[in-house]
């Protein structure tokens, strides 16, 4: 199955560092179309097709990934409008742009709109899908399989893109910003900051792996790790009482209102 992306930057990159990682997607069927040399150099070096000429690019591609700015979109796809042909799948990962407004242009061609995370690069991405309305099981199908290459997948209504949007990708900042200040408080408490970074981060994939694996509720695995007058039930008191709780639901609901004014 050949692919095609529009746009190698920090979305696109990830997405082919993560298949690249994977291994299973030959080279030889992959194309990207950027206009700047320097983003698609180093996958030139190893085989990948590399071109600048969008409409050139999609031919022969079972999926098009439209890794571009929002503002963009409308451009490219009137650039590739007459060049897609009906069994082509385009997926944008232009965040905030509607099925409706690229089926104005493109009509019932398969259309999904999908947010992923730059942790495809590491093959951890969770990846929110959301199919046009036209679009086959079979369809949906491929394109999940797919995209399982690189992460987690969920299927979603349009309507819940948008705070997916904030808890699935503006939250990869949200978490690593937790990471960044338990290791300085790491650093406080006697610790180097490359073991303090190590120790926080595994613990963070380990509590992930908790929840994504057993399920239930994340207090049920937080009762499991407290115990009376230690340590840990000591420190998350500490915490909630300067406001840890409080000042994280404040910043996803800060992000969610400047994503929807955007």
């Amino acid at each position: 199955m050949r692919i095609t992306l529009i746009g190698a930057g920090n979305i696109g990159s990830s997405l082919l560092d993560g298949l690249l990682r994977e291994g299973s997607q030959p080279v030889r069927d992959i194309t990207i179309s950027d206009i700047n040399p320097q983003a698609v150099s180093r996958f030139q070096e190893l085989g990948i097709m590399t071109l600048t000429d969008n409409a050139e690019a999609i031919k022969n591609a079972s999926l098009i990934f439209l890794c571009v700015k929002p503002w963009l979109v409308e451009e490219i796809l009137g650039e590739i409008a007459e060049t897609l042909m009906p069994g082509q799948i385009l997926v944008s990962f232009a965040a905030g742009v509607s099925i409706d407004s690229m089926a104005r242009q493109l009509g019932e061609q398969p259309l999904f709109r999908v947010i992923p995370n730059t942790a495809m690069a590491v093959n951890a991405s969770m990846t929110c899908i959301v199919p046009a309305p036209w679009v086959t099981e079979e369809q949906t199908s491929l394109l999940r399989t797919f995209l399982t290459r690189v992460g987690n997948t969920l299927l979603l209504k349009e309507s819940e893109l948008d705070a997916a949007t904030i808890l699935a990708s503006c939250g990869t900042a949200f978490a690593l910003r937790y990471l960044h200040a338990s290791m300085q408080a790491g650093v406080e408490i006697g610790l180097k900051p490359g073991e303090a970074a190590v120790m926080v981060a595994q613990a963070m994939l380990g509590s992930a792996k908790l929840m994504l694996e057993n399920g239930g509720h994340p207090e049920m695995e937080i009762d499991r790790v407290t115990t009376p007058r230690g340590s840990t039930i000591t420190g998350l008191n500490a915490m909630e009482k300067a406001g840890f709780s409080s000042a994280l639901i404040q910043g996803i609901l800060a992000a969610n209102a400047c994503y929807k004014k955007s």
